[in-house]
């Protein structure tokens, strides 16, 4: 089942961002810039901004609560027998959206858990009338690029990198 998510999901949501995180950042960057209580703190004070920035009107341009004038945002919870198995979020600001997060915990992968957020998330732009989603994906996290390749996500051809990110680009479909 794919939800909106909840504050009351804050905690599961951070652990699972950083089980996430984990399996592409191992080995590669200090593991106390993903991991640790420290980082799961900043985490979920992360995400708590992005929760509140969601509240199932992605159309709106007014703000609210978490958010500045003309930011929007959802973020969705992917759920099965009660558990949280992956999360996505994305914001538009200044007309820009941009998925920022999509993350299935390990333990779930290759269950069709990340297609179905991203089905999700393609029905919520489409219903808003975004044209184009941006995102960032780490150099290293080849499965992830994989999985963006094959939803249509092409490599910006003006900017493909943001540091030791690749910058990728949607077209949304009717």
């Amino acid at each position: 089942m794919i939800r909106t998510a909840l504050p009351a999901d804050l905690d599961a949501i951070a652990a699972l961002h950083s089980r996430a995180r984990a399996t592409y950042y191992r080995d590669r960057i200090p593991e106390d810039a993903y991991a640790g209580e420290d980082e799961l703190a900043r985490s979920r004070e992360g995400w708590s901004h992005a929760v509140a920035r969601s509240d199932g009107s992605e159309g709106t341009r007014t703000g609210g609560a978490g958010r500045a004038a003309g930011e929007t945002g959802g973020v969705l919870c992917a759920e099965q027998d009660g558990e949280l198995t992956g999360v996505a979020a994305f914001r538009t600001v200044a007309g820009e959206t941009t998925l920022t997060q999509l993350h299935v915990d390990p333990a779930h992968w290759r269950r069709g858990t990340g297609a179905a957020l991203h089905a999700a998330c393609l029905e919520r732009w489409r219903r808003a009338g975004v044209p184009r989603v941006r995102l960032e994906v780490y150099e290293h996290n080849l499965r992830a690029q994989a999985f963006y390749a094959a939803h249509g996500w092409r490599p910006d051809p003006l900017a493909p990198r943001a540091g030791s990110h690749h910058v990728l680009w949607l077209t949304v479909g009717e």
